[in-house]
């Protein structure tokens, strides 16, 4: 007999037919003698309207009132879920997260827990009913309602998985598992039985919209099994994300990621003097723009170039920041790029590989993909190349790594 925690996003629940089959799911569980509890996000499409209402009354809504707003999605699905559950002879109870008591900041829409009482799921789990619990949102220590950023009821699956000390947290989506690829960009990508932490955030990271990165870092954290599974098939396996194995040689690539949402500035012929990046990176920070790779290249007339990129929908903010910053410091010029896309290789092997980057680039340079940007980590190479391209350099590097074979090289 094991203790699970299930996820079900807003697709899963989508409907009254669709909640009836995920209770039908939990009730197996229940049958084989697993004691369960299910966290839910809204039903599909709920949170938006909820939002665009909000929008027909005001276009600045205050953060503690969205919060109560768009809780009550959440507050819906538990309440079917359980009497679905009922209906078919399965005890069980629902929970929102203040009557469960997870306790958070008060950082509105984007509030991170920070303590979970889980004394009342206990009891019920002890008294052999399903405990339903409302993803997505807290209470803070003033007892107003929070709500933890989209995508936020995976940190509570996994939140609730650590503080019961589950022996799983399975995460049901609409996909069968993570994959070495997206399959709409490459037919051949194959799904991985497994997968560590480490190799999972940077995928999540990277632009893989399977799971959210906090949850990710919250699993790796408390060391709690996540497997990702399909909502709408019956009897497969998921993908296991957990700890790395010692003994076990890692394969050299986990897999492929890459971000079309990306954009590329450069500013030219900037004094080569100490603290000239903060010059430039410091007012790009303080717009509350996120910088991701960075390259900066000296000439011989001790001026430098200096080249970063950022997520695209922030590159006209910073542009014109970028501009201004080029006046003070007395730059050539500015110049900027937003038809560019990341491509990434992740694995934990790479740290017992070498060659990895070499094979990557003249990879590329034999399908004529010129690298723009380069950036690695211990288990991550990624490379910035013209946006053409993408589709084309995933599926070569997809092919000379041979992930599409049933062991990776």
């Amino acid at each position: 007999m094991a203790l699970i925690v299930q996820k079900y996003g807003g697709t899963s629940v989508g409907s009254v037919e669709r909640i009836g089959n995920v209770a039908a799911r939990v009730k197996k569980h229940r049958d084989r003698g697993d004691d369960v509890v299910v966290v839910v996000s809204a039903m599909s499409g709920e949170t938006n309207r909820l939002i665009a209402l909000a929008n027909e009354i005001t276009r600045e809504p205050s953060a503690r009132e969205m919060d109560v707003l768009v809780s009550t999605g959440e507050q819906v699905t538990i309440a079917l879920l359980c009497l679905a559950l009922q209906e078919i002879g399965c005890a069980a109870r629902s929970y929102t997260g203040a009557q469960v008591h997870i306790l958070t900041d008060s950082s509105h829409s984007k509030a991170r827990i920070m303590d979970i009482d889980h004394a009342r799921v206990c009891a019920d789990i002890k008294a052999g009913r399903v405990v339903v619990v409302a993803g997505f949102q807290g209470v803070d220590e003033k007892g107003d309602i929070t709500t933890l950023g989209r995508g936020g009821s995976d940190t509570t699956a996994v939140a609730m998985a650590a503080a019961l000390g589950a022996d799983e947290c399975q995460i049901f989506t609409d996909v069968d598992g993570v994959y070495t690829t997206d399959p709409r960009v490459e037919p051949k990508a194959r799904k991985l039985d497994r997968i560590t932490f480490e190799e999972m955030l940077e995928m999540a990271s990277l632009g893989s919209k399977v799971l959210q990165i906090r949850s990710v870092e919250f699993a790796g954290k408390y060391n709690v099994p996540l497997r990702v599974l399909s909502s709408f098939e019956e009897g497969g396996e998921g993908t296991l994300i957990t700890l790395e194995e010692e003994g076990v040689e890692a394969a050299k690539i986990a897999g492929i990621a890459f971000n079309r949402d990306e954009a590329k500035l450069t500013i030219r012929g900037v004094p080569d003097q100490p603290g000239v990046a903060h010059k430039i990176l410091g007012p790009i920070g303080d717009a509350n723009i996120e910088v991701d790779m960075i390259v900066q290249n000296i000439a011989r007339d001790e001026t430098t170039d200096f080249t970063f990129t950022v997520n695209r929908s922030d590159y006209g903010k910073a542009l014109k920041i970028l501009e201004r910053v080029s006046r003070e410091l007395g730059a050539a010029e500015v110049v900027g790029n937003d038809t560019i896309v990341k491509i990434s290789l992740v694995g934990v092997g790479m740290r017992s590989h070498a060659g990895i980057a070499s094979k990557m680039f003249a990879t590329l340079s034999e399908e004529g993909i010129n690298i723009q940007m380069i950036s690695t980590s211990e288990i991550k190479i990624s490379v910035v190349v013209d946006e053409k391209y993408l589709e084309l350099g995933v599926r070569a590097l997809h092919q000379a790594f041979d992930l599409a074979e049933e062991s990776a090289a």
